[in-house]
């Protein structure tokens, strides 16, 4: 294991970089939104690949990042609105997407701040951050704590858990995007993932409350097809795919594979949580190289993000995301490569 400094932000506040390493593996963290900014692993042939988008700089982590490997919170995804209801009481929220709804914990979430280091060794780094009652409109205080960690033989783990001093709501969720072969785009890349049912959306990517089946859709990886086959949505992937989890016991259930274009290597998810939301950043066009020195353009990585159902808040038939004092809400997941 090694730190460094990173990087400072505008305020000052350092951000470090810790670098882990375990087998055929090896990830770099930095403080600042506990970012996943590099990951390197051997493919067949024994070659190292960096299988994740990550930026260079903080500064271009402040301007340029779409949650590049960051976790994000309190909420993921989206609360339609940029509001909810808890026990009755109505909560305003920061409106930073599209002007009306809240986005990854709002403008401050926890993707954009600093967490400290409360230990780290070769293998591991446990982060925490503390978030203050009314950060971004939530209520209750929120002390959360994530641990990444590499294993042999390339097997890289995250775990999420957060605690609260008043009703809230809280759903954490690691957002790397993933490219195994450092094609410009990830069209080639075959995806297998355990859903028969989506959560539709409107054009804003707010659930309606149905769930549907992925049967005739763009959405059905049931039995593995190429990400830039036909059918696919106009304007690119993003949606939340319902896990195959019924009748399972808790705890980690291989849900989804993706398979390098040349097939030397595939990476299993393997997750806690009953959604995964599958974006392929169909917009992206960075100025700046990443961390692997290509310029990402549309559909440069796949973001795939164990989570639960987006506004859950407003729907009663979604899994919960309502968080309240004494309880403490655990998300694991494991990409585990061959």
């Amino acid at each position: 294991m090694t730190r460094r400094l990173f990087g400072a932000l505008p305020d000052g506040s350092p951000v470090e970089e810790i670098t882990l390493r375990a087998g055929a593996i090896e990830a770099r963290i930095i403080t600042w939104g506990a970012v996943l900014r590099d990951l390197v692993v051997r493919d067949r042939a024994g070659r190292p690949r960096q299988v994740v988008l990550g930026l260079n700089t903080i500064e271009d982590y402040l301007v340029h990042s779409r949650n590049f490997g960051a976790i994000c919170g309190r909420v993921v995804n989206r609360i339609a609105g940029a509001r909810m209801t808890i026990d009755g009481v109505s909560c305003t929220l920061t409106p930073n997407f599209r002007g009306r709804h809240t986005l990854h914990g709002g403008g401050s979430g926890f993707s954009r701040r600093v967490w400290s280091v409360a230990a780290a060794d070769e293998a591991s780094v446990t982060l925490d951050l503390h978030s203050p009652h009314g950060e971004e409109g939530f209520p209750g205080t929120v002390r959360a704590r994530c641990v990444w960690r590499v294993e042999p033989p390339a097997v890289l783990r995250v775990a999420l858990t957060a605690t609260t001093d008043a009703p809230t709501a809280v759903n954490l969720a690691p957002h790397a995007y993933f490219n195994l072969d450092g094609a410009a785009t990830i069209d080639a890349h075959l995806l297998e993932v355990a859903a028969d049912f989506y959560t539709p959306a409107d054009p804003d990517g707010i659930p309606t409350g149905e769930i549907r089946t992925v049967a005739g859709t763009p959405f059905d990886f049931r039995s593995g097809r190429r990400l830039g086959d036909m059918p696919r949505p106009e304007g690119g992937y993003d949606v939340n795919l319902v896990l195959r989890r019924a009748g399972a016991a808790p705890g980690l259930l291989p849900v989804a594979t993706l398979r390098s274009a040349d097939g030397a290597l595939a990476m299993e998810v393997r997750t806690t949580e009953p959604g995964l939301q599958l974006y392929d950043a169909a917009g992206l066009d960075l100025p700046v190289i990443g961390v692997d020195g290509r310029r990402y353009g549309p559909r440069a990585g796949l973001a795939i993000e164990p989570q639960r159902f987006p506004d859950a808040v407003h729907h009663a038939h979604f899994p919960s995301v309502i968080l309240r004092p004494g309880q403490t809400r655990r998300q694991e997941t494991a990409f585990v490569f061959a």
